[in-house]
């Protein structure tokens, strides 16, 4: 039992999230059970209204579940108020949105650097570690360059470099290529990959075959369960 706890970097134990307006109850996700081991890159895919996006708000500490158990890197997340739940999201999750939700008219290494302004890092070490991330996404020739200034690709890269600062236990990436073009999206995906490469563990929400198929399995959810969970033959 505890080395299955060392090995897993996610554990969902029948995971249930029901919305209740009024009288109406809407089963969002019903009796979801799966693991993610340390240095994974797993999808998560499913169509509109299949209940992936309740799944990652909870993966992401940003919901709870009506019922189950979600154990990240050892904690028990499925328990907590919303302090220990913001901590854990700090501590633990490096986000990448669609959207990217860049500070704008800002410049690409204040970006980085925010996660470490909350924590407190003194400000040479967060221009250090936003460098080094900016360098390992390809933008280090973008460093005073201002979101406004980027294309589409190069905001969702400052994203990534932001997500990783504070060296998070997962990279939880949703529909991260949603909006941008396909040339680009290739180039976001081989970032992803050399970052699992080096030990990251990232699981990425998506509802694109062609995306998902860059992850090394997929976990298909329809109507609020899982469906099938497959490795990927590259």
């Amino acid at each position: 039992m505890g080395e299955d706890l060392i090995d897993n970097m996610i554990k969902v134990s029948k995971l249930s999230k029901i919305y209740k307006i009024g009288e109406v109850e809407t089963v969002a996700l019903d009796n979801v059970s799966f693991e993610i081991k340390k240095g994974e890159f797993v999808a998560i895919m499913g169509p509109s209204g299949s209940g992936k996006s309740t799944l990652m708000h909870i993966l992401g500490a940003l919901d709870l579940p009506t019922s189950g158990q979600y154990i990240l890197d050892g904690e028990n997340v499925s328990k907590l108020d919303e302090d220990q739940l913001a901590d854990i999201r700090n501590r633990k999750i490096g986000f990448v949105f669609q959207s990217y939700n860049l500070l704008p008219r800002t410049t690409t290494m204040q970006n980085v650097m925010l996660p470490m302004s909350y924590a407190g890092i003194v400000k040479i070490k967060k221009q250090e570690i936003a460098k080094k991330y900016l360098e390992m996404v390809g933008l280090g020739n973008r460093l005073e360059h201002t979101t406004n200034q980027l294309s589409g690709g190069q905001q969702q890269r400052v994203a990534i470099a932001r997500a990783l600062v504070m060296n998070p236990a997962i990279l939880l990436a949703d529909e991260p290529t949603g909006n941008i073009a396909s040339a680009q999206a290739e180039e976001i995906m081989n970032i992803f990959k050399d970052l699992n490469k080096q030990g990251h563990t990232i699981v990425m929400i998506t509802h694109e075959p062609d995306i998902a198929n860059h992850a090394k399995r997929i976990i298909h959810i329809r109507d609020g369960k899982v469906e099938k969970d497959e490795k990927v033959k590259h």
